[in-house]
């Protein structure tokens, strides 16, 4: 018999996992906030042990977890090498933010179809860092895993439902190109794109659109867009013979980006439609050398060593947990925006 004083029996961790179907292993992950368990696992197991009153030794004692010191930097394979200038300076802006703090930033790159299984970086797993910096668009699945593993983290040049961001104000960018080539006398301005499907690459083209509207020119006569291609050197040559078939034929273009920009001085030059006099191009994000290009390219300047700058920034403040403010930039909830900066060359 009982003893009187003895009270319930207390659960143990054997009960949590048999009720919540996981191995021992799993809830032990769970609880100590460690290693990489999916979103739908922690809430069931938590959910679990909430409803046996089942407390963790270690959790009782209140035992402070331990930092790493480490920061992850992940980003898709096929994005750093189309865009390696690009993301490399943004990688950069982070390390020297980090240093700053004290930190260690350890970069790595998944594939564009992400499988947890066979994927998952090595520092998630272990989970050998503080929190997590992911640049450029990749598997909603994998940032919604990190989310779930309750690692702090801030997306960079990409959004996604209510995640901290910091991001290019595109659509401010986007205005900047089209009030300078409304400068210039032009009236008929194409845009050129493609991989629409990406936040700030639609930003692009809404803030190209409103331009035009700012202008009271209409209506664009030509918009040249691919919701699947890639927005680089390729998919701009092979975009761009379609501009030269438009019933109105443009006299200048807005490119989404640098890449595609390139893409269409090369068509242009094949075809001997001279840059500017012929037709006009603006770019995006600043990372065409000019000593490559002639004409040299006008563009949009992104300003990405601040990218990453703030990101970090952004990162250390909820891993510290309290919110971050910038009063230089826009900011609205969850996302930072910076702003960028026309730099006008020959090519308009």
């Amino acid at each position: 018999m009982a003893s009187p004083t003895s009270g319930p029996k207390r659960s143990t961790i054997k009960d949590v996992a048999k009720k919540a179907g996981v191995a021992i292993s799993t809830v032990s992950l769970v609880m100590n906030g460690k290693g990489f368990v999916s979103n739908e696992t922690s809430t069931r197991v938590l959910n679990v042990a909430k409803q046996l009153n089942y407390v963790p030794r270690q959790a009782a004692r209140k035992l402070p977890m331990q930092s790493t010191g480490n920061i992850g930097f992940v980003l898709r394979a096929d994005h750093f090498a189309r865009s390696e200038p690009f993301y490399t300076r943004i990688f950069l802006g982070t390390e020297f933010e980090a240093h700053f703090h004290g930190l260690y930033v350890l970069l790595t790159t998944i594939p564009q179809k992400f499988d947890a299984s066979l994927h998952t970086p090595r520092f998630l797993q272990e989970r050998n860092v503080d929190g997590v910096l992911i640049a450029g668009k990749v598997d909603s699945d994998f940032i919604e895993s990190i989310a779930g593993a309750r690692i702090p983290l801030v997306l960079i040049d990409y959004q996604l439902k209510d995640h901290p961001a910091v991001v290019i104000d595109n659509q401010q960018g986007a205005k900047l190109a089209v009030e300078h080539l409304v400068s210039k006398g032009h009236e008929d301005i194409a845009f050129l794109g493609a991989d629409m499907l990406h936040p700030s690459l639609k930003e692009r083209l809404e803030g190209y659109r409103i331009g035009l509207n700012d202008a009271r020119l209409g209506k664009p006569s030509c918009e040249i867009v691919s919701d699947q291609g890639e927005p680089d050197y390729g998919t701009g040559f092979e975009l761009s013979q379609q501009i030269f078939e438009c019933s109105k034929r443009p006299t200048a273009v807005f490119c989404a980006n640098d890449s595609i920009a390139m893409g269409l001085l090369d068509q242009a030059a094949s075809q001997g439609i001279r840059v500017p006099e012929d037709l006009a191009v603006v770019g995006f994000d600043d990372v065409a050398r000019e000593d490559h290009f002639r004409p040299s390219l006008t563009t949009v300047r992104v300003y990405k060593e601040q990218l990453g700058e703030l990101a970090m920034k952004y990162l250390n403040e909820l891993m510290a947990g309290f919110p971050a403010t910038y009063p230089n930039f826009e900011r609205r909830s969850h996302i930072v925006r910076v702003p960028t900066e026309l730099i006008i060359r020959e090519s308009s």
